[in-house]
C-alpha cells in the first residue's frame, strides 16, 4: 500500500472505472490480486436489475454526439471494458469513456437503456456522474465524469482526521444512493475515486454491474468477493434474507479499515480459494483496528462489521457517529504523505 498523497502534491493510484491516470498501473501490484477468484458455479438467475424501474423525467437532458469525442489517453480496464480519457470538442470538457465490447442480447440492451435513463438522474457531489450511453457495432460506450486523481486502490491513510473526512464523503454518497433505492453491491477501493479538489466519489454502479451480471453466471462477483458481507457469501446466514443496504455498509467498513492499515484487513495471506475466503469472512471474528487507534474509530468499524446485518448501523446513522462528527471541518490537504 502507498501512503496517501494530497491530489495537488501527487495523484492517487489510477482507477479502472470512471477516470484517472494509469502510468504506474503495471508497477503497482496490489496485495488483493490473489483474491480475484471465481465463485463456485451456480445456476444463473434472471436479472433483477440493480436499480429500481423508476419513472424519470429529464427536462434538461441534452444528448451528447459521441462522434464529437476525441480520445486522449488510455486510463485502464475494468468490468470487461476499457476506459479512455476523452475531450468533447464542442465544449472542450473532459470525460471518461468506458467501452464495453461484445455481443449483447436485445433484452440486455433495453435494460441498459433503462438503467442509463435512471443513472442520468443520479446527481450528488459524492457519486460519479453518468452522462450518456451509445451502442453500435457490438460496443457499448458509457460516458462518465472524469476523476483526475484516480482511485483509492492501494492508498494508505493513517491520519484519522483525513480518513474521517473521506469516510464522511463516501457515506454521503451512499446515503443518497440508498435514499433512491439504489444498492451499490460492489463497494471497494477501486470503485472509490478522488479528484484534484479532494472530492471522493462512488463509481461503477448500474450499467457495468448489470452487464457483468448478465454475461457472468457467477453473478458478477469475480474479483470482489473479499469485500462481500458474510450473509451475501453464505445465503443460509440471516435466514436467507439479504439486505443490500447493510451489505454496502459491511463493504465500506472493510475499505476504511484497509485504508488505515495499509493492507487488506482479513487474515488471508496466501492465494485464497473459496473455502479460505468464506472461512475468513463468514466464520472468523470481523477484523478491527489496532488498539492504538481512538475508541471512536474502533467503534465505527465495529458498527460497520457486525456479523448480524440487522445490527449494523445504516449509512445515515453512521454519518452521526462520533468518528465522523468529531473531525468536522478537517480538510484533507497538506504537504507530504498523510500518515
Amino acid at each position: 500500500m502507498h501512503p496517501f498523497q494530497p491530489p495537488f502534491g501527487g495523484h492517487a493510484p489510477p482507477s479502472s472505472g470512471g477516470g484517472g491516470r494509469s502510468n504506474n498501473t503495471q508497477s503497482r501490484r496490489r496485495r488483493l490480486a490473489d483474491l480475484s477468484i471465481p465463485l463456485p458455479q451456480r445456476t444463473p438467475v434472471p436479472l433483477p436489475l440493480a436499480l429500481p424501474p423508476l419513472n424519470v423525467t429529464l427536462s434538461h437532458y441534452q444528448p451528447i454526439d459521441f462522434s464529437d469525442l476525441d480520445r486522449l489517453d488510455y486510463l485502464g480496464s475494468g468490468r470487461g471494458g476499457a476506459v479512455f480519457r476523452v475531450r468533447h470538442r464542442p465544449t472542450n470538457k473532459i470525460f471518461a469513456l468506458k467501452v464495453i465490447s461484445g455481443h449483447h442480447d436485445e433484452l440486455v440492451i433495453r435494460q441498459i437503456h433503462r438503467e442509463i435513463q435512471i443513472l442520468r438522474s443520479v446527481d450528488h457531489p459524492n457519486v460519479v456522474k453518468c452522462h450518456d450511453m451509445h451502442e453500435n457495432d457490438c460496443r457499448i460506450q458509457v460516458l462518465l465524469e472524469h476523476m483526475d486523481g484516480g482511485c483509492l486502490d492501494g492508498v494508505r491513510i493513517s491520519s484519522e482526521p483525513i480518513l474521517s473526512n473521506f469516510t464522511k464523503q463516501i457515506l454521503m454518497g451512499l446515503v443518497y444512493l440508498h435514499s433512491k433505492k439504489i444498492v451499490h453491491r460492489d463497494i471497494k477501493p477501486s470503485n472509490l475515486l478522488i479528484n484534484s479538489r479532494s472530492e471522493v466519489k462512488i463509481a461503477d454502479f448500474g450499467v457495468s454491474r448489470i452487464l457483468s451480471t448478465t454475461l457472468d453466471p457467477c453473478n458478477s462477483a469475480v474479483g470482489t468477493i473479499a469485500y462481500m458481507s458474510p450473509e451475501r457469501i453464505n445465503p443460509d446466514m440471516n435466514n436467507g434474507n439479504y439486505d443490500g443496504y447493510a451489505g454496502d455498509v459491511w463493504s465500506l467498513g472493510i475499505c476504511i479499515l484497509e485504508f488505515f492499515m495499509g493492507a487488506f484487513p482479513l487474515n488471508v495471506t496466501t492465494r485464497g480459494d473459496w473455502a479460505t475466503l468464506m472461512i475468513a469472512i463468514c466464520m472468523k471474528a470481523p477484523p478491527s483496528p489496532p488498539p492504538t487507534t481512538t475508541r471512536e474509530f474502533q467503534d465505527f468499524i465495529a458498527c460497520c462489521l457486525r456479523r448480524n446485518p440487522t445490527e449494523r448501523m445504516t449509512a445515515a446513522n453512521l454519518l452521526q457517529h462520533p468518528f465522523i462528527t468529531m473531525y468536522d471541518g478537517v480538510a484533507p490537504c497538506g504537504n507530504g504523505p498523510m500518515e
